[in-house]
């Protein structure tokens, strides 16, 4: 039986294609986040907890941020979205929920609530 659960091989090629493809709202927020710039603390893009992917994870606070656009909105998403965080709070992973929108809206405000988790 598998006991590690970060970044496993079989979810390495979707990571890759994730982090290649990524989104308008992940690049912006990258470039807030890499290089220690927030709170000093390291992040990591796409990175893989058991068999859910997080947009973005750092793992010395086990804290997560998620972007939410429209996709999220139907039942069927939400109904995935609330079993993937009863998976990861089992893990002792917070996760901050940010809708797409915010980012564009109030990058600021945003980058204050990352800090403020953090």
């Amino acid at each position: 039986m598998e006991t590690r659960i970060n970044n496993l091989k079989k979810y390495k090629t979707r990571r890759k294609e994730l982090r290649s493809g990524g989104s308008l709202i992940e690049a912006i927020i990258w470039n807030h986040l890499k290089h220690r710039q927030a709170g000093g603390e390291k992040f990591r893009r796409q990175h893989s907890i058991g068999p859910y992917i997080l947009d973005f994870y750092c793992p010395e606070r086990n804290f997560a941020i998620e972007f939410d656009g429209q996709t999220h909105d139907s039942e069927k998403s939400q109904s995935y979205d609330a079993e993937r965080t009863e998976y990861l709070k089992k893990f002792g992973i917070k996760i901050l929920r940010i809708q797409n929108k915010e980012v564009l809206n109030n990058l600021e405000g945003v980058l204050k609530e990352v800090e403020k988790y953090l």
